[in-house]
Order: structure tokens, then sequence, then C-alpha cells
């Protein structure tokens, strides 16, 4: 598989700019607040959004002011979301670290999360980029739509295969599409090129979705999150959907019943991962993930090939193999 570090060379200087001046707008005259974003920043992720707004920005020109707008833009909303999502998730940790929430309580989270997203929203009213924020304000409110459309539908707790596109394409697909549609309009005002780079950024959340889900079920995985975590919290996610689609429905009804218990020990969880396996719900998921991954990289295809559209292909095919 190929690294990250090759997957950023083409925009190498772009990105250490960015990181730079990211770190430098997050300083505040707030003692606490400066504390909490200094913990933020020292355990910043693989930054893929970034990557994917500028790799889309040089892929039709050279980056210019207006793309960095937009990456800080997706970066300051994508932190925010994660800090709202570990409130209302009750989660304390995130990729090996304890969260915000963990460390600070619910109101510190809230309020943090809440001021990212008005430094995204001064940044773009300073820069004018009112079309930026017009795409990113967007994604928020697909993003929230998404949350709220999962509690609504955990209720009844089975979700059908449509319903789980709908979800994962408000929750996850939307950011990236932000992401890839920001970094054009950063150097084309045309509709049509926008809106087909925006299809794109979709396809390739969708299928990063899938590969998260999947994550969910691999034995003894050293990843981010526990194995089984979705599973322990009765989060129907796709490998199980299709895998109660294969089985007969005696063991399906089984398998309902054991999924839907509110404490699961182990052993449960590894029936539950077992029978996933062996009625083939991880080959179906890998399947449509895989297919989704092909018909992200026939749209580039459409678009001029340089480095960058090499690296944009690199950087999908990362999001479906990665290990964690």
């Amino acid at each position: 598989m190929t690294s990250l570090k090759e997957i950023k060379a083409p925009i190498k200087t772009e990105m250490e700019t960015f990181e730079s001046h990211f770190r430098q707008s997050m300083k505040t005259k707030v003692p606490l607040l400066n504390v909490v974003l200094n913990y933020l920043l020292r355990r910043k992720g693989k930054q893929m959004r970034p990557m994917f707004v500028f790799l889309t920005s040089k892929m039709f020109g050279e980056i210019n002011d207006s793309s960095y707008t937009a990456a800080s833009l997706i970066e300051l909303l994508h932190t925010a979301t994660l800090i709202h999502d570990d409130v209302v998730d009750e989660s304390y940790k995130r990729r090996d670290y304890f969260s915000i929430n963990a460390l600070w309580k619910s109101k510190v989270s809230v309020l943090v999360g809440d001021y990212l997203l008005s430094k995204g929203l001064l940044l773009s009213v300073e820069n004018k980029e009112f079309e930026l924020l017009e795409i990113v304000s967007d994604a928020v409110k697909q993003m929230s739509e998404g949350e709220l459309l999962q509690i609504k539908k955990s209720r009844k707790i089975f979700i059908d295969e449509s319903e789980y596109f709908k979800i994962i394409s408000k929750k996850t697909a939307s950011l990236i599409a932000a992401c890839t549609a920001c970094g054009t309009r950063s150097i084309s005002t045309d509709p049509a090129l926008i809106e087909k780079m925006k299809s794109f950024g979709e396809k390739v959340g969708l299928a990063f979705q899938i590969k998260d889900d999947l994550l969910d079920y691999q034995k003894l995985a050293k990843i981010g999150k526990p194995t089984g975590n979705d599973i322990k919290e009765k989060k129907v996610t796709l490998p199980l959907i299709y895998a109660l689609q294969n089985a007969g429905p005696a063991e399906a009804k089984s398998m309902k019943k054991l999924f839907g218990k509110s404490k699961k020990k182990h052993e449960d969880v590894q029936k539950v991962i077992d029978f996933v396996e062996t009625h083939s719900g991880i080959g179906g998921a890998q399947q449509k993930m895989n297919e989704l991954k092909e018909e992200a990289i026939q749209l580039l295809k459409e678009f001029p090939q340089n480095k960058s559209s090499e690296s944009l292909i690199k950087l999908v095919n990362f999001t479906t193999q990665r290990k964690k």
C-alpha cells in the first residue's frame, strides 16, 4: 500500500504551509482554550481531508489563498464535529487518546466545538469566500441530519441497506464531498465541474465509511477504536445487514435477538463477528466498497492527468486499504 508520505508528495510544501498557518490561527488569549486546542493539535490525525482539498485544487491548477481557506474551513469543521460527536456518543477515547469530554467534561467540549465552528465562519467571511462557506455549511447541515436520522433509526435497531446508505451519505460522505467541491471551487467557477467533483468525493466518502465499519469486525485488530465497538453499541452496519440477508430466517432471528442485547459479553461479540463472516457479510461489504472506489476512480479519468490526479487515486485506494 502506498504511504501517506508518498501520496502527499505533490502537495508537500502546501501541506507544511497549511499546518503552520493552521497552528498559528489556533492561538487565543483564553488560557483554558489554548490548553485544549494545543492538546487537539498534538494529536492531529492523518489530515486526509486537507489532502483531498489540496490535491483536487492542484489537479485543476495552482493552489492559491482560496485553497488554503478551503482546507482550513474543512479542518475546523471536521475537528468541531468530532468533539461534538464524542459528547453525543459519551465516548472517552478517540484513536487511542482521551477525548476532550473525558479530560474537560461535556460543557467545555461543546464550547470548544462551537468556538471552532465560529472560527470557520469568521475565516470565510473575512476572506469573502461565501461560496466555500455555502458548500461547507451544507455539509454541516447534512451531517447533523445524518446524526439525527441515525438516532431515530436506532430505536428500532435494525435498518436496511437503503437506510444505511442514507445515513452514511449524510454523516460521512458529505464532508469528503465538501473537500473535493471546495478544492475545485478554489480554482474554477464552473458549476458542472464542482458538482462532478462533489460526486467523486461522495463516492470516496461512502467507501471510506464502509471500510471503517469493516474494521470493527476485524479480529484482534490494533486499530483506533476497540474491535466490536459497533456491535456492543447495537450499531447496525453494512457487514451485518448483508449477513442477515444471506442467513436463513431462523438463524437471522436468533442473531437479531443476540445483537439486540443491551450488554454483550466478549463471547457474544465474537458470535456476531463469526456470523457475519460465515454469511458473507464481510465479503459483500468489501465488494460494495470496491465498487464505489472504482466508480470514483473512473470519474477522475475525465480530468487532467498529472501528479496530483495520480496522488488522488492513491489516496482513494488508501482509504479502502488502511488498517485503522
